[in-house]
């Protein structure tokens, strides 16, 4: 490749990405590149990694292991990183991929009723709701009805009502563009997730480290 100056890479390292069983990990699949044209896609068909059976399917990719690639196609190169310094490639395997049981989705939406039922059943009993909705319809009518079915019907769709609107999503419509409580606390798993795998990853790197460290001539 031939410059007159010194190019300026600008980087940004991905936060997670997928990566198909058996493909090889191409600095393309996790970093943006700004540079000039003529070498960005030469940069972009860098070969960071090709992954094996005993890496797991989960692998962690940081700085310090894109820029030495970068410098050995364009050793003059002025480097910039932003953002994170790490990304993590997920391998998953594709050619697996099967559809979702219907079974299961019934087994599952029957378990989740069913418990939020009895859940919201048993709060009710703990705080005597009964003899509360009782006090509320004589207090609004002058006389006890010790059965008000239709205060009871109007809750019950009142508590649905309110559910759908807490959670800002009914089947695939959403009211608005805010996340739902779930995506949030979805994120949030999500995000300690991969901060106990970069923690785990960096933690079996260092007895590497040590080990190279205590024998620097070892591989002469």
């Amino acid at each position: 490749m031939k410059r007159h100056s010194a190019p300026t890479i600008y980087i940004q390292l991905k936060n997670r990405v997928i990566i198909p069983k058996g493909k090889g990990v191409m600095l393309r699949d996790v970093a943006i590149l700004i540079t000039e044209p003529e070498c960005k896609e030469l940069l972009y068909s860098i070969l960071l990694i090709q992954p094996e059976q005993n890496d797991g399917n989960l692998i962690l990719i940081d700085m310090l292991r894109v820029i030495p690639r970068i410098h050995e196609l364009v050793p003059d190169a002025t480097i910039e990183p932003f953002g994170e310094g790490r990304t993590i490639v997920q391998i998953t395997d594709t050619a697996g991929k099967k559809k979702p049981s219907v079974t299961l989705f019934i087994l599952v939406w029957l378990l989740l009723f069913f418990g939020s039922a009895l859940t919201i059943m048993n709060f009710h009993a703990d705080v005597n709701m009964q003899e509360v909705q009782i006090r509320i319809v004589e207090m609004l009518t002058g006389h006890r009805d010790e059965h008000p079915y239709a205060f009871q019907v109007a809750y019950s769709l009142g508590i649905g009502f309110g559910m759908v609107i807490f959670f800002n999503h009914l089947f695939k419509k959403k009211w608005n563009e805010e996340p739902t409580p779930l995506e949030v606390e979805m994120f949030l798993y999500q995000k300690n997730i991969d901060q106990y795998v970069i923690h785990q990853e960096y933690s079996k790197l260092k007895p590497l480290e040590d080990r190279e460290s205590e024998n620097p001539g070892g591989s002469g």
